[in-house]
């Protein structure tokens, strides 16, 4: 059972990963207030604060609801 959610899990994770830059488009994940980009000697660094807990918490509203 826990194997079978881990597995779901990977395949979702990556499947948002390799749809990013379409879901970059419509969706504003990485530009809310409290997401910091940092831009260094031509590198850029994203730190998705804001972005990430409002993740988690969808997550783990789904998650609750199943």
């Amino acid at each position: 059972m826990l194997l079978k959610w881990l597995v779901s899990i990977v395949i979702v994770v990556a499947l948002l990963g390799g749809l990013q830059p379409l879901l970059a488009r419509y969706l504003p994940l990485g530009r809310l207030p409290g997401d910091i980009t940092v831009q260094r000697k031509g590198q850029r660094w994203y730190l998705p604060f804001t972005s990430t807990v409002l993740m988690s918490l969808l997550a783990w509203l789904i998650l609750r609801w199943l």
